[in-house]
């Protein structure tokens, strides 16, 4: 059975994940370790105690101790699992529609597991076994973990040095950092103003995924408190995006080539990225003298792992940040706590800094598409490959190693690539003038809906950002 997708198990219950599924998962755990420890923390989701305790359930007759951390931040079980020598595991479904659950797991290093591991779980699943009685493991429920993590960032952020006490909007989606990131940018000497504060698993006033079209939808209410940036999660807080309250949303490339600059001036080392990152991060990386690899995306942890976290001064995709000064796994908590730092002892909004450190910001567009019937996509999908090797001019270079990414002499890119979480197709666009984008935009667009008039098919959806 084909369980994993780009990061993690994220499935619709009951129609693919249930109790049952996750008892076999809790089963088949044992064959990727040699810990007999496991840590579980779980987001809001409706779904979230149900599949806490059936794989809890399957760990145990496998042999595993259990600790249930409780509601908490994906980033909480790699913690546990590093700190503590065991296995980590997060019931989340991450920015996925409430109707979905899943599972992300860490190995005692603090990675997220790689696809070995899970090609072992897939080929297993159906014969793993229970341990006889006397083997069964234990469980217990201790949130202080929760707390020691709190802890051990705040010290390993340092001491700030602020110059002034400036307001952060955290709209954290009624997810699980509900009350995590809000009290380390207070500890850090800022004043958290929190939307969507309380753990609700229907997410009832926006959808988990931190999109711009999503979010830019309440930046008047963002806004209405002046604050100096803007910070909002994901249901399980491993991803973060950041808006200005005059500009909108900051695109994740510039953020994530500030986080570039800065541990590069600490350390000249590599960059990795996801395949849909852009030029500026290039940019940032060639003038500080670091070397840039791309990457699948969904699977940057892998690439640090081969070449070892002392060795990377970052890993990134849009949204996700791996900072192995803090930890070899994503975490947006640990984001927002270095963009909190560097507001409060800078005494400026973000976006001001990101103009001095001399991030440009270029034209892009990012958008996903779904179709009916889904079954469609794949069709459509390998259509759209080949137009659009001469669609949009002839490509100087190709990259596929997940999906295609089509680059042109005049800095221009476009990548398409199949969803590996929902049934969508995935665009992602980027050029250095604006009129140069809305070319690309159209040409692209009307050859969608060419290609769905082909296949008497339609667009059901379309999302942007």
């Amino acid at each position: 059975m084909k369980l994993f997708g780009t990061a993690g198990i994220r499935k619709k219950y009951p129609d693919v994940l249930d109790p049952v599924l996750a008892y076999k998962l809790g089963l088949v755990l044992r064959q990727t370790t040699s810990v007999r420890e496991a840590y579980i923390v779980y987001d809001s989701r409706t779904t979230g105690h149900l599949f806490t305790a059936s794989i809890s359930a399957g760990l145990m007759a496998s042999g595993f101790d259990v600790n249930i951390v409780g509601l908490a931040p994906t980033p909480v079980a790699a913690y546990a699992a590093k700190k503590h020598g065991a296995l980590g595991i997060s019931v989340t479904a991450s920015h996925n529609p409430p109707e979905y659950n899943g599972f992300k797991f860490y190995d005692n290093e603090g990675y997220e597991y790689v696809r070995s591991l899970e090609k072992i779980i897939e080929e297993n699943l159906d014969k793993a076994k229970p341990l006889s009685w006397d083997k069964v493991g234990k469980t217990r429920i201790i949130p202080r973990v929760l707390h020691d993590y709190i802890s051990d960032m705040t010290n390993i952020i340092g001491e700030t040095r602020p110059v002034w006490k400036p307001r952060i909007v955290i709209d954290v989606a009624n997810g699980a950092a509900y009350n995590v990131t809000p009290s380390i940018v207070r500890i850090l000497g800022a004043v958290p103003i929190t939307i969507n504060a309380n753990p609700d698993g229907y997410f009832p006033v926006r959808p988990p995924e931190p999109r711009k079209d999503v979010l830019e939808s309440y930046l008047k209410l963002y806004s209405s408190v002046d604050p100096a940036m803007i910070l909002a999660h994901d249901g399980d807080a491993d991803r973060l995006a950041v808006l200005d309250p005059h500009i909108g949303f900051i695109r994740q490339d510039r953020i994530i080539a500030l986080y570039a600059k800065q541990a590069l001036l600490e350390k000249k080392s590599r960059v990795i990225v996801s395949i849909d990152t852009g030029k500026v991060v290039d940019k940032v990386v060639e003038e500080l003298g670091g070397k840039l690899e791309r990457y699948l995306l969904g699977k940057t942890h892998e690439r640090v792992k081969e070449l070892g976290a002392s060795n990377v001064a970052i890993a990134a995709e849009p949204w996700k940040l791996i900072d192995p000064r803090w930890g070899p796994w994503v975490d947006g908590v640990w984001q927002a706590a270095i963009l909190t730092k560097l507001v409060v002892e800078r005494g400026k909004p973000l976006a001001k800094i990101l103009d001095e450190e001399g991030i440009p910001d270029y034209p892009w567009d990012r958008r996903s598409y779904l179709f009916s019937p889904t079954e469609v996509r794949d069709k459509i999908y390998v259509d759209l490959v080949e137009e659009l090797k001469t669609l949009l001019g002839e490509p100087e270079n190709m990259i596929t190693i997940d999906g295609y990414r089509y680059e042109y002499r005049d800095g221009s890119w476009i990548l398409v690539r199949k969803s590996g979480t929902e049934p969508k197709i995935r665009l992602y666009m980027e050029a250095l003038r604006q009129d140069r984008l809305k070319e690309m935009i159209e040409k692209t667009e009307n050859k969608i809906k060419e290609i769905c008039r082909k296949y008497n098919t339609k667009i059901v959806e379309k999302t942007i950002g």
